[in-house]
């Protein structure tokens, strides 16, 4: 078991290192933090990170979202730079995003949106049949009157992500310890000096939570405050279709099906697809579940309605993960009210990969008492109670 020593000191403790909690120890000391701690019971990524689809887009109806999802697509197209590390590499392929929608307040609300990024200078178009075509040879377009595509979106990876944060990190002087369960926050008054954990006490200057789906677990205790927080199951699949899914080929975001799928290129050939409505509340403790054979045939007969070729479609693999989900569907950022010592963030609700970059260097910001490039009022714990929820025109949901 790792060792440690009650005089273990830092000047900030970074606590979970899935992708954003890897992009806050990074931007903590790139930005001058001093001694800093990255801590997790597990792997880099080996949480709620490696089960993402990990898909890029600013597409959202959310305002607040479309400029968090920018400035981290910025830092993701010039990924080796940002980092100062020739090797770094996401895994980025610049692919597009296609979204597509009915003549319905759904098909509306994807107007709404696309207008909202031109607004903002975001490349986001409305199409036609014809051009949507082009760029997806697969699509069926019957019952579609909506078509959406932002060229500057994508995916990536989220191992490679976290894992090339992590190494940036360590190379900035930063402490990475895996395998070390932190198991409360240490407090005097009403400030956060520390964390516990299975192998001590580590004393800190700040303590910044990105624990995910444990959040709650390891602040309420502490804090007494009631975390509005759920753990929720969603299922992927992996389809193999006689005419492949090429790389080439955008990620989609079907607004019309039942479930408001999504899909992308998965490997060079198979389409990764996935329900993009609420999922199943669920102990986060309890690791992969089996994808029940009703819910794989739902989802595939709405992507064989969708994309020809996959109706003779054969199920390559299938797998969960896991969302922290608040009651918006949206993160909590920043300071937790009546304590000090202490910086959040927790709920992304499956926006996490897409927001990590920008989410990272916000939180260490703001734990290092500097002005944060963006306002994290609309993010902040109190909206819940004050009724100020971060709900945009597709209500709630992953979309958001």
């Amino acid at each position: 078991m790792p060792t440690s020593q009650a005089s273990d000191s830092y000047d900030l403790i970074v606590v979970g290192a899935g992708v954003v909690g890897c992009s806050v120890a990074w931007h903590a000391a790139a930005l001058g933090a001093g001694r800093v701690l990255l801590v997790d019971r597990g792997g880099i990524a080996e949480g709620t990170s490696s089960q993402s689809s990990s898909i890029l887009r600013t597409h959202y109806s959310v305002k607040e979202n479309v400029e968090l999802a920018r400035r981290s697509w910025s830092v993701f197209t010039n990924f080796a730079a940002y980092l100062d590390d020739p090797e770094a590499d996401c895994g980025l392929n610049r692919c597009g995003y296609l979204i597509v929608g009915a003549g319905d307040e759904r098909g509306e609300a994807v107007r709404a949106s696309l207008a909202q990024q031109r607004a903002m200078g975001i490349s986001a178009e409305e199409i036609d049949a014809k051009q949507a075509l082009e760029l997806l040879p697969l699509l069926r377009t019957e019952g579609l009157d909506v078509f959406g595509h932002e060229p500057e979106a994508g995916y990536a990876d989220a191992y490679l992500t976290a894992t090339a944060f992590a190494r940036a990190a360590r190379r900035r002087g930063v402490e990475v310890r895996q395998g070390v369960r932190v198991t409360g926050l240490t407090t005097v008054g009403s400030r956060v000096v520390g964390i516990e954990t299975d192998a001590g006490p580590i004393r800190a200057g700040t303590v910044v939570c990105a624990a995910n789906v444990w959040t709650n677990r390891l602040l309420e205790p502490a804090t007494g405050l009631v975390i509005p927080l759920v753990a929720e199951r969603h299922e992927v699949m992996a389809f193999e279709a006689p005419e492949p899914y090429l790389p080439r080929y955008p990620v989609l975001k079907d607004m019309a099906s039942a479930s408001m799928v999504y899909a992308r290129c998965y490997g060079r050939s198979q389409l990764l697809a996935s329900p993009g409505l609420a999922g199943h509340a669920t102990d986060p403790d309890e690791g992969q579940a089996d994808v029940p054979l009703d819910v794989v045939a739902d989802l595939g007969e709405q992507v064989a309605a969708r994309l020809r070729s996959f109706e003779e479609a054969g199920v390559a693999s299938t797998w969960t993960g896991l969302y922290d989900v608040t009651p918006d569907w949206n993160p909590v950022l920043g300071p937790l009210p009546g304590w000090d010592g202490l910086q959040v963030g927790f709920g992304f609700s499956g926006h996490g990969f897409k927001l990590s970059p920008a989410v990272g260097r916000l939180l260490a910001q703001s734990a290092l008492g500097l002005a944060t490039d963006v306002s994290l009022t609309p993010y902040r714990f109190e909206r819940f109670d004050e009724g100020a929820l971060l709900v945009g025109r597709y209500g709630k949901g992953a979309v958001s």
